[in-house]
């Protein structure tokens, strides 16, 4: 091949700079022409602003109270669902859980009278150890009875443990959610 014949024919290098500067132009134009499309859209919108104020105003009430309802509204329409409290039966055995808790293995507090389980600070050591105060998930009891508080129905049981053990026999107040 002569060097004439090479200069003739454009080189793969050629071939690729013209596509790029197409595309680069390619890109610029379609930049263009959403430049003039926004700023149509404005202008109309400001002219509107101007001439008739009542439905620019109720355009824009509208689109937010769309808006507001496609964040707010819809869904699945399930509800979220957690423990349920059992219809616990004066006499019936259960076994102590901690619906409430993340750890498997956390113990469930007793204490002697009902409603002062939030009152307590248990971050001595030797109250949390001693007395029968907190028993294993899974420890078999007996419901003896229910106290109302805070607007809720027999929100805690009194039961009998009857786990073998120290404890066996002792009776202590719960949570009646922690009795299932």
């Amino acid at each position: 091949m002569s060097s004439e014949d090479n200069n003739n024919q454009p080189s793969e290098s050629n071939q690729e700079t013209i596509e790029k500067e197409t595309a680069s132009k390619s890109s610029e134009d379609k930049a263009e022409s959403i430049k003039k499309m926004a700023g149509g859209f404005l202008s109309s919108a400001m002219k509107l602003k101007d001439e008739k104020p009542k439905i620019f105003y109720g355009a824009v009430g509208g689109a937010v109270v769309l808006l507001g309802i496609m964040m707010f509204g819809g869904g699945s329409g399930s509800s979220v669902s957690g423990p349920v409290m059992k219809n616990l039966v004066i006499g019936q055995k259960y076994v102590l859980q901690g619906p409430n808790a993340y750890d498997k293995n956390s113990t469930i507090r007793l204490v002697a009278v009902p409603g002062t389980i939030a009152a307590y600070d248990d971050t001595e050591e030797d109250d949390r150890v001693g007395g029968c105060k907190h028993m294993p998930p899974g420890t078999p009891v007996t419901v003896l009875g229910f106290q109302d508080a805070f607007g809720k129905k027999n929100a805690f049981a009194n039961v009998k443990i009857e786990a073998e053990g120290e404890c066996q026999g002792k009776t202590a107040w719960t949570n009646s959610i922690n009795v299932q």
